[in-house]
């Protein structure tokens, strides 16, 4: 049985969403918008496959959409929780709102598949997922139907870290981001989250009567000791207990310290003032409860901020009040609570 800290980490690294043709898409659809194939390339030379949905070249507001962590295509799709397809009902209910959108495969995912990186995927990190990130806002820019002051981003999970460093990027060529959608969004550094749930999962263990409280100490001492050295010298120990392992070793210590450095509370501080960001958290959320994210609404304090608090939505943002991996894929519509933020939020 996969314990809760495991399952955490799964869903942290690999979290997914998808569901059939919507009455949203074919209204969409009939009003003349249409989805292409499309293709551009990053700065390690990684071509990335997406999906650009419009109508026509007259232009309008447009949005980039980032899935969630790991092996997460364009659509919400995940290797481990299946077709989940949150993004396209995204990218159709922003059709409805008539804005473009563009959604694509990260690296290691979809057609666009590990490209450079098929040598070395150790090297698949935070830092590669920012440049996909990069390369496809700047995609999405220079689209004839694209207003270059009306480009917003919405993400999920993790994804909400790539989303904020596009705002707070100052390259030359970088466009400006209008607005930001942060669903569910990790609310702190990657290690100190997984170090929380895992003295919730032995506190929880020393009370039901599974650990002696020296067992308990044992464990998260051991745990505490690994954080420190992958923190410190970038290795990860050869064992750790309580199937720990599973979540810090040697072949994922590279890119779990690479995304353990990026602090959402400060990319969250560097956000320009007054950018209208809608932030969404779940009372039944185990990623991105709303107590959780409490410091990171903190930090968008200067900016223009919806915070909205769902009841009973899982983390692809859906009414599931058990937030079980298993219910991911089924098929169902975005959370009508969410909807209903949106339909105020994309007139901002």
């Amino acid at each position: 049985m996969k314990s809760p800290v495991r399952h955490l980490f799964t869903v942290l690294l690999a979290t997914a969403l998808v569901a059939g043709c919507s009455s949203g898409q074919q209204s969409a659809e009939q009003r003349g918008w249409v989805e292409d194939e499309v293709s551009f390339t990053d700065s390690s030379g990684l071509t990335l496959h997406g999906t650009y949905r419009h109508h026509g070249d007259d232009p309008g507001p447009a949005a980039l959409l980032i899935s969630e962590s790991g092996q997460t295509d364009r659509n919400g799709d995940n290797a481990v929780a299946g077709p989940v397809g949150n993004m396209r009902q995204l990218a159709e209910y922003l059709s409805d709102k008539g804005i473009a959108s563009l959604r694509y495969d990260k690296v290691g995912t979809g057609k666009t598949g590990l490209g450079p990186y098929a040598q070395r995927p150790a090297d698949v990190g935070s830092a590669a997922y920012s440049a996909g990130a990069r390369a496809a806002v700047r995609y999405l820019a220079g689209r004839p139907g694209t207003d270059g002051a009306r480009i917003s981003v919405y993400a999920l999970g993790e994804g909400t870290v790539h989303a904020m460093t596009l705002a707070d990027d100052i390259e030359p060529d970088a466009p400006k981001i209008h607005s930001l959608g942060l669903f569910q969004p990790l609310p702190g550094r990657y290690l100190d989250i997984i170090s929380a749930r895992v003295r919730v999962d032995v506190d929880a263990a020393v009370q039901g009567g599974a650990k002696t409280p020296e067992q308990a100490k044992t464990v998260l001492d051991a745990w505490a000791a690994a954080v420190a050295e992958a923190r410190t010298r970038g290795t990860a120990p050869a064992k750790l207990p309580d199937g720990l392992g599973a979540i810090l070793n040697a072949g994922n210590v590279k890119a779990v310290v690479e995304a353990d450095g990026i602090d959402p509370l400060a990319l969250a501080a560097k956000l320009p003032t007054g950018t209208p960001v809608l932030l969404t958290c779940s009372d039944s959320d185990g990623q991105a409860s709303c107590e959780s994210v409490r410091p990171l609404t903190a930090s968008l304090k200067h900016t223009a901020l919806t915070v909205v608090e769902l009841k009973g939505v899982n983390h692809v943002l859906r009414d599931d009040p058990s937030d079980n991996v298993a219910n991911y894929a089924k098929p169902g519509p975005l959370s009508a609570q969410l909807v209903t933020a949106l339909d105020t939020f994309v007139t901002k």
